[in-house]
């Protein structure tokens, strides 16, 4: 059978198998593809080794301190107005993958850079990806739009989970989990030489299970080796962000380097003082989801707590993807309208600013706390 001239010229492109299978190509190029999907694995990691080893030479090497982003380390100072817990593409694990009819990436993908240059555009320079394995997060499927977007994506390592493991940690201890979040942070995620700058983990409702807190202890190791911050995703109407803390205390950790997610959805000023007085960062990060909180709510809570002395414990953010498949895209229309990483801007601040915060405090809870939480790094 002959090959078309696109058929030829991608037989003769070195791509991985798994760009074959993730985009659908072997149904769009039917022999071609299935040649493609035969390529050999030695081939594959011989040229991912070669990429790797071409990127890790083109690294700058920057003087004063700097955090790794997708596309490379940067000066912290570069940083600027910065989302601190967003996600670009959520997806439950697994699914996709195995029945990829359920989605379009390419469209994704399209939307995707045109949200992120519309964000840039609009005044944000950072967003902080807290897309971990549990929810589907996949670096070099993102790489190329990230690289073309132009706006700096800071990657995460950590599992997010409510209770259960997956089988393989399961039968492994806490220090095989950690050395593979460690090995994200000094090495590169999934093949790329994207370095993780965060770890990620979670406590909800259950509390923390036996499963949990293997990985709030994998994390607390992996952050003593390395050094960089630790965000959470909390239940806040459940306080569970003391639990977290005494973990990580016990475990040896600055509760200085650790950002407690998702408080930003309680009104409980007991609850959160207690957080900040111990020294973490309070995540006020879950602007637009109004079923949980108001924005009204949200913003008189953050207010409060500016005129009590407490902007340089708070970052902002939204908890906002460009796709994700937890809910359907009518029920966000519906319920959660502006859950979408441009609210801040566009609402929150102009709201913030009414209800007596200053600029400077915005300043510092959107640019300078950020600076603060990736220049406090380091091994202890």
């Amino acid at each position: 059978m002959e090959t078309s001239d696109e058929e030829s010229n991608l037989l003769r492109t070195p791509v991985s198998r798994r760009w074959v299978l993730k985009t659908g190509a072997v149904a769009a190029l039917g022999a071609a593809g299935l040649a493609l999907v035969a390529c050999d694995d030695d081939n594959d990691k011989k040229e991912g080794i070669a990429m790797t080893a071409e990127s890790a030479q083109a690294r700058p090497t920057l003087s004063g301190p700097s955090v790794e982003t997708m596309t490379g380390p940067i000066s912290t100072s570069d940083l600027g107005f910065t989302l601190m817990h967003e996600h670009i593409i959520v997806q439950a694990e697994g699914v996709a993958h195995n029945f990829p009819q359920i989605w379009e990436p390419q469209a994704e993908l399209d939307k995707t850079l045109k949200v992120l240059k519309d964000l840039k555009a609009k005044g944000v320079d950072t967003i902080l990806d807290l897309t971990v394995l549990g929810i589907g997060r996949d670096v070099p499927l993102l790489l190329p739009v990230v690289k073309e977007a132009g706006i700096n994506v800071i990657a995460a390592t950590g599992l997010y989970t409510f209770n259960e493991l997956p089988t393989y940690f399961q039968v492994r201890d806490v220090d095989a989990m950690a050395d593979l979040f460690v090995s994200d942070i000094t090495e590169g995620i999934q093949g790329t030489d994207v370095k993780a700058a965060v770890l990620k983990c979670a406590t909800d409702a259950p509390g923390i299970t036996p499963g949990v807190e293997k990985v709030l202890r994998a994390a607390a190791r992996a952050h003593l080796r390395t050094g960089v911050p630790i965000s959470t995703h909390t239940h806040a109407g459940m306080r569970r962000g003391l639990e977290q803390q005494d973990l990580f205390e016990s475990d040896g950790v600055d509760l200085r380097r650790v950002i407690i997610g998702h408080s930003g959805d309680s009104e409980d000023l007991d609850y959160l003082t207690k957080l900040a007085d111990r020294g973490s960062y309070l995540g006020m990060d879950r602007f637009g989801i109004d079923i949980i909180l108001s924005t009204d709510k949200r913003v008189a809570v953050i207010a409060k707590l500016c005129e009590m002395g407490y902007a340089e414990r708070m970052v902002l953010s939204h908890d906002a993807s460009v796709y994700i498949d937890s809910f359907t895209q009518d029920f966000i229309q519906e319920h959660i309208p502006n859950w979408n990483y441009f609210h801040i801007v566009d609402d929150v601040i102009p709201a913030l600013l009414q209800a007596g915060v200053s600029q400077e405090q915005v300043d510092t809870m959107t640019r300078g706390n950020p600076r603060r939480i990736f220049e406090n790094v380091g091994t202890y």
